[in-house]
């Protein structure tokens, strides 16, 4: 039986559900997030300096999002709103915690906040995670306590690519025992989740991919800085080889899918965690404004496409802005689960508007909050705070943000200011810290 047809058929009746009949087994679910990637290093967000075909085919063979979102212009509060699919800041996961040996002692996604594995595992999913988890350091925050059946990777906020190089209060973990990682870093995440793959390719698994890469520090190897056009010179050059050994690790992904014959019925995500740092790693935001750490559209529009074959269009392009809070209710619409009342998610099941059943915009606003900085989205339109000083653009005429619009549309203006500053009120205020400027 199709899922399709079965999916369509039920998407006006239960959006957030596929009837357990409608399928034999319930389709994988991969969500691969990259690190501090600009949203013009990707072939198909345009670049040309070093090819990406891997994550490229994602694009060609799903829909690529031209209006994709992050909930934070961070690495933590972004993967905080991916795991619950809920705007951090409602319960106070506002900011970056630091280091570990500096992070408050408070810092972790709070208990009280369930997490797509949790809901996932529920679901009769079996659970794993490979890579940087940023979500709490103390035993009771570590991804097994939240929903994962298994995990290699590190906790904090980066880590060296390289063996030997590893700090002691931020080691490879597999499980919750250390580990003595030799191979480069992004190789050996990828290696873990190709493995993790045929472990479980008999049962309906869950494999949440991050990558550190392309996060600083600017560390690469010799076969992949062979891939860099030789006129790349210095940081840029490193970068570019991090870029194609993250391009090759999707690439494997995708390869041993096909391999076990699951591509088709795997859901697949790519997104990076928030636009570049440009002056730290070269990354590109162009045509956008400014970069990671900010609320411009360079901090939170990234790179984000994702594919389910024979249930999503192909090769689709999807410019109504959406935001990473959506995976979650959309994996679990994919997963035919019914969200609890109680879920009180902010992001949305999307399946319904990619397949073609719902033509309206997935949001009528997206909002952000990063400390003294916010700014609201509404259509074409967007409200940047920043200290109290309000700017206002129109992104269809002016993506990157260099007209500002607000003495010339002052009930536009009144409009968004409003909607900012009741979205504001329901927010709790920050368990700990302050803007870092996008530090670890």
């Amino acid at each position: 039986m199709s899922r399709t047809i079965a999916l369509l058929a039920c998407t006006a009746l239960a959006p957030f559900a596929i009837p357990a009949a409608a399928a034999e087994r319930k389709p994988n679910i991969v969500v691969i997030v990259a690190d501090d990637l600009g949203y013009a290093d990707l072939g198909c967000q345009g670049s040309k300096e070093v090819a990406t075909p891997n994550i490229d085919s994602i694009a060609k063979n799903g829909v690529r999002f031209t209006s994709g979102y992050v909930s934070c212009p961070v690495c933590s509060p972004t993967r905080a709103g991916i795991m619950t699919g809920r705007y951090q800041e409602r319960f106070g996961h506002e900011f970056n915690p630091g280091p570990p040996t500096a992070a408050d002692e408070k810092f972790g996604l709070p208990l009280s906040e369930k997490t797509l594995a949790d809901r996932l595992k529920t679901a009769g999913y079996q659970t794993g995670m490979v890579g940087k988890w940023h979500l709490g350091y103390r035993p009771e925050y570590h991804p097994m306590k939240r929903g994962f059946d298994e995990y290699f990777g590190f906790l904090a906020g980066a880590h060296p690519y390289l063996a030997g190089k590893g700090a002691k209060e931020n080691p490879i973990l597999r499980g919750t025992q250390e580990v003595e990682e030799k191979e480069y870093l992004t190789d050996a995440f990828t290696r873990e989740a190709v493995a993790y793959i045929e472990r479980h390719k008999e049962q309906p698994f869950f494999l949440y991919l991050t990558y550190n890469a392309v996060h600083a520090p600017l560390q690469a190897i010799e076969k992949y800085r062979q891939r860099v056009p030789k006129d790349a010179e210095g940081k840029r050059a490193t970068y570019l080889a991090m870029l194609a050994a993250l391009d090759d690790g999707v690439g494997a992904v995708m390869a041993k899918l096909r391999d076990t014959k699951l591509e088709d019925d795997t859901l697949i995500f790519f997104i990076s965690d928030n636009g570049g740092p440009t002056q730290a790693t070269t990354s590109r935001n162009d045509p956008l404004r400014a970069t990671k750490a900010t609320v411009w559209e360079g901090g939170i529009r990234v790179p984000f496409m994702v594919q389910w074959k024979n249930h999503l269009p192909a090769n689709k392009v999807y410019d109504q802005p959406l935001i990473g809070l959506d995976i979650a209710p959309t994996a679990l619409a994919a997963a035919g689960e019914r969200l609890p009342e109680d879920a009180n998610y902010d992001g949305v099941n999307l399946l319904p508007y990619l397949m073609g059943k719902n033509d309206q915009p997935p949001h009528e606003k997206l909002f952000w909050r990063f400390g003294p900085q916010s700014a609201v989205r509404a259509g074409d339109w967007k409200l940047v705070s920043i200290r109290g000083t309000e700017e206002l653009f129109n992104l269809a005429d002016d993506i990157g943000e260099r007209k500002n619009l607000a003495a010339q549309k002052p009930e536009k203006l009144k409009e968004l200011h409003d909607a900012l500053k009741a979205w504001d009120a329901q927010l709790a205020k920050p368990l700990w810290g302050t803007q870092r400027k996008g530090k670890n």
